[in-house]
């Protein structure tokens, strides 16, 4: 599976309702180091395939979910369970960094 696309009103159906925890990525085009890790979790998004969604919310485009979750930088990334925040890290890392984040995480 690959990372969704999450809009502003979309945000409560694929994150907060999800079955399973969801990494979410609030990004936007212009941003570097948003472009640096967007490979590392569409591979991520392939390796935890049915065990964690990985979402992204284009900023630019979905003000609400970015504004109401207090994103003040991006790349911003959070991590959801049962509808609720349960970690959060700003800024790019390795793959590998991602990686244990989300697994110590869930």
């Amino acid at each position: 599976m690959s990372t969704v696309a999450v809009t502003d009103a979309t945000f409560d159906a694929e994150v907060k309702n999800s079955d399973i925890p969801v990494v979410v990525d609030f990004w936007a085009e212009w941003c570097g180091p948003c472009k640096q890790i967007g490979p590392a979790l569409e591979e991520l998004a392939a390796e935890f395939d049915g065990k964690v969604k990985i979402a992204k919310v284009d900023v630019d485009s979905n003000p609400n979910a970015a504004a109401a979750m207090g994103v003040r930088g991006i790349p911003a990334l959070f991590i959801f369970k049962d509808g609720q925040v349960i970690s959060n890290r700003a800024g790019a890392a390795p793959k590998a960094a991602l990686q244990s984040w989300i697994e110590e995480s869930i």
